[in-house]
């Protein structure tokens, strides 16, 4: 079995949804607590056996490339002062030599087009999609979740259930069967269906674990949905030839792509930390 140890992550967007911020900064590293965004969704890569990561970006994201580097002056003051705990949380952040790769996707056409240029990189090897807007709160991480269900050849999608009122606010799946463990085969995706329409409440969150030959597929696919080449168009096809699961986890997501999911993200994930959880339940509770 080809063991998955590639990981792409599209990071070249504008992040419209939480402008003006994203005016000045990349999205992928607008903090969360004290950590950026980023650094949460390549941990979770990280924790799940990920060797490589293939970070697809576009003009004005340098600031990416630079945070996963070493910062000579910092490190350098830093242990100078004897401050060991801040040296040592700011060296999580710094990926080994060789570990990562940095591509440019040239014009914005879509997810599918941005995975599609991590082709060359990735080569004939299984590989994971994490998408950069999303973070999860899990004691084990998503993708390492998803590993534990993985077998050679088959491609896989996290989901997560909503409420059937509200699927017509994602992509979601349809079933070919019954749940084997966490897993589900799929028979299809449907993006946005209708209420009472919708072939499950099951919905794609973001995590992708797929085979090389999606590569091909999105070469071939033709713009679709807000005129972009579609991942999820590329599965679709790819699902006549190759098995498609889908795979329940235990945690929940925060969608940080919008100003709502952010606020919650960030105190979600600072109550659960030792250092400010406390002064912030204290804060929320005089806030009533």
């Amino acid at each position: 079995m080809k063991p998955v140890r590639h990981a792409v992550i599209p990071v070249a967007g504008f992040g419209t949804r939480v402008l003006p911020a994203t005016k000045a900064i990349p999205k992928e590293m607008l903090p969360v607590v004290d950590r950026p965004l980023i650094h949460y969704v390549v941990d979770e890569a990280r924790e799940a056996g990920i060797e490589h990561i293939v970070f697809v970006t576009g003009r004005a994201k340098h600031e990416i490339e630079d945070y996963f580097d070493h910062n000579p002056e910092l490190e350098q003051a830093l242990q100078k002062k004897n401050k060991t705990a801040i040296y040592e949380d700011t060296m999580t952040s710094v990926l080994p030599a060789g570990g990562c790769s940095f591509t440019r996707q040239q014009e914005a056409k879509g997810l599918g087009h941005a995975v599609w240029c991590a082709r060359d990189i990735v080569g004939d090897n299984p590989f994971a999609v994490l998408l950069p807007d999303v973070i999860v709160r899990a004691k084990r991480g998503c993708l390492a979740q998803m590993m534990d269900a993985y077998e050679d050849g088959a491609n896989l999608v996290a989901v997560e259930e909503v409420p059937d009122d509200q699927v017509d606010k994602y992509g979601i799946i349809a079933p070919k069967g019954d749940a084997q463990g966490s897993k589900i085969e799929m028979s299809g995706m449907v993006e946005k269906p209708t209420i009472g329409e919708a072939p499950s409440n099951l919905s794609i969150m973001g995590r992708y674990v797929l085979q090389p030959e999606v590569f091909a597929a999105l070469g071939k696919t033709e713009r679709g949905a807000g005129n972009e080449i579609q991942l999820t168009d590329a599965m679709a096809e790819m699902m006549k030839a190759q098995p498609y699961f889908a795979v329940t986890y235990e945690g929940e997501s925060h969608d940080c792509g919008s100003k709502a999911g952010f606020v919650l993200a960030n105190l979600a994930f600072a109550m659960d930390r030792e250092d400010v959880g406390p002064a912030v339940r204290e804060a929320m509770a005089k806030l009533g």
